[in-house]
């Protein structure tokens, strides 16, 4: 089967390259992209990193089995020019394209296919994203050097789509003969990507370099052979002023993480701003339903009701983000617009208080049998606006009568709090371009971050949009999954996040793949 095909609602992506009106003539061997990160990776492995900047780094080096279009969902070829799907999705049979080979020489066939994914497996807790998509593994088997079948104990539709993640990209037999610490620094990390590590320091830069003889790339990039790109030297700038002002002045070419603020002046004078939503789980108040007024699908329901999500956009952010309209971001594959179910409406919020009992207060929060209408929400700052976001959010809900208390933490202070279930509310979002994101944060044999009973409502429709990657069976699942966890309330959708870059007048077509992580395959740059 050449291509898997998800039906995909897209929401518009803005400029879709960094090219800009300058532009003269075709792409342009040679050069270096001066590209700023708004964090430091401390990780560059992709089959260990979790962070968006880790990740816009290894994507660069390491190839897929598949790809994935960013545009339709449809899952394509990559390593693997065709594949089949057998045992009720538990078994994944690749064929290998012929004459790729890993940058130190040897081939990409099915043994090393078997020791990368081997490889991800051993890592365990190390590798959070390339465990969970390979959860279940039984094994990878080499049927022949370009033949290689990857088994599972359960129904594992999402794996196919996991297949075009970097974190699951393929890794070199050698490069485990470094520690996965070695990795990480880039030390032995070697990939059969465009380009390869040739230097790295921590919290400074991170510079990666051309792959001559490259053939191999994925079927949906613009053009086939070597990348364009001579080097790429990512420079780590956490200051969001700085790195702006580096940009303006010709420092950097392009730089990630553009804050609402600054957007203003990188919409003209030859600058672009190449956007896209992350697919996904939404920033959401993810309601742990076994603690205080939460466990009161009332109180939950008069929540969401109560926030008025395009205020949020429109004040906080800017017009690059969007309103959620359901628990999955619009760029989705098998989203489901259930923006009538998220519509403002504090009348209706109230109403449902007052029907169950909940009446003002002297200070108007509402009271009932002298429970003060309150919790507490956890969160930290992995995106600079969360704060204030959060902030007017309490201001809302104040005006239908409850308190949401704000409690910012360090990241391992959230991670923690998250394990434990000491929480009212989690504040988060987490990208994906597979529904199935929803099974690892909600169900009982998952995240199951609202601690729900085996026999909730939810989970027969999760488990159903695992088992098959049949689209006829899989998008009502999916859809039936979302609809059940707004009409609930378990997790309260507020807006998508979304990756706004600004490019300089020398760059062009720095892109997005279907994660709205960095594609810098067709990337190049003028008068260098």
């Amino acid at each position: 089967m050449p291509a898997f095909a998800l039906p995909l609602a897209l929401a518009a992506c803005g400029v879709a390259g960094g090219s800009g009106p300058q532009d003269s003539g075709p792409p342009r061997p040679g050069g270096t992209l001066r590209l700023g990160l708004s964090s430091a990776p401390d990780c560059i492995d992709p089959q260990q990193a979790a962070t968006n900047a880790a990740l816009n780094v290894g994507r660069q080096v390491v190839d897929s089995l598949t790809d994935q279009d960013p545009k339709t969902g449809a899952i394509v070829p990559w390593l693997a020019d065709r594949w089949t799907v057998g045992g009720e999705s538990t078994s994944f049979t690749f064929h290998l394209r012929g004459g790729a080979t890993f940058s130190d020489g040897t081939p990409v066939d099915a043994a090393a296919v078997k020791t990368s994914f081997d490889g991800i497996v051993a890592l365990g807790a190390k590798s959070l994203l390339g465990t969970s998509y390979l959860a279940g593994y039984r094994g990878a088997t080499v049927v022949d050097p370009a033949t290689v079948r990857i088994d599972f104990g359960a129904p594992n539709a999402q794996f196919l789509q996991a297949s075009s993640t970097m974190s699951l990209g393929v890794l070199a037999p050698s490069a485990y003969r470094r520690t996965a610490e070695q990795r990480c620094q880039g030390n032995g990390l070697i990939g059969s990507g465009p380009f390869v590590v040739t230097g790295f320091r921590p919290n400074q830069d991170i510079a990666l370099s051309k792959r001559t003889g490259y053939g191999w790339g994925s079927s949906l990039w613009r053009h086939q052979g070597a990348a364009y790109l001579d080097r790429i030297d990512y420079r780590v700038v956490p200051e969001p002023g700085v790195r702006t002002g580096s940009l303006a002045s010709g420092q950097l070419d392009a730089i990630t993480d553009v804050q609402p603020v600054d957007e203003a002046q990188f919409t003209g004078n030859g600058f672009s701003e190449p956007v896209r939503p992350n697919p996904g789980v939404v920033f959401n108040l993810h309601a742990n339903v076994t603690r205080g007024v939460l466990a009161d699908v009332k109180v939950r329901q008069a929540v969401s009701k109560g926030i008025n999500r395009p205020e949020v956009t429109s004040t906080v952010l800017s017009a690059n983000y969007r309103p959620a309209t359901s628990i999955l971001g619009s760029t989705t594959p098998f989203y489901t617009d259930l923006s009538k179910d998220l519509a403002y409406d504090p009348a209706a919020a109230g109403a449902l208080l007052e029907s169950d009992g909940w009446v003002p207060g002297p200070d108007g929060i509402r009271m009932k049998n002298g429970q003060r209408l309150t919790a507490s929400v956890v969160f930290s700052a992995v995106f600079n606006q969360n704060q204030s976001v959060l902030e007017l959010v309490q201001q809302q809900l104040r005006k239908i009568g409850f308190d949401l208390r704000i409690e910012l933490h360090t990241n391992a202070e959230a991670s923690r709090i998250q394990r434990s279930g000491d929480y009212d509310f989690l504040w988060y979002n987490v990208t994906r371009a597979d529904p199935d994101i929803l099974r690892q944060q909600f169900s009982v044999k998952g995240g199951n971050r609202s601690r729900l009973p085996a026999d909730n409502p939810l989970e027969p429709s999760l488990a159903e949009q695992s088992a098959t990657v049949d689209t006829a069976r899989r998008k009502p699942a999916a859809e039936q999954a979302q609809r059940t966890i707004v009409e609930q309330a378990y997790a309260i959708p507020v807006f998508e996040l979304t990756q706004v870059l600004a490019v300089g007048p020398k760059a062009h077509d720095v892109g997005f793949e279907a994660s709205s992580r960095l594609q810098l395959f067709d990337a190049w740059v003028s008068g260098s």
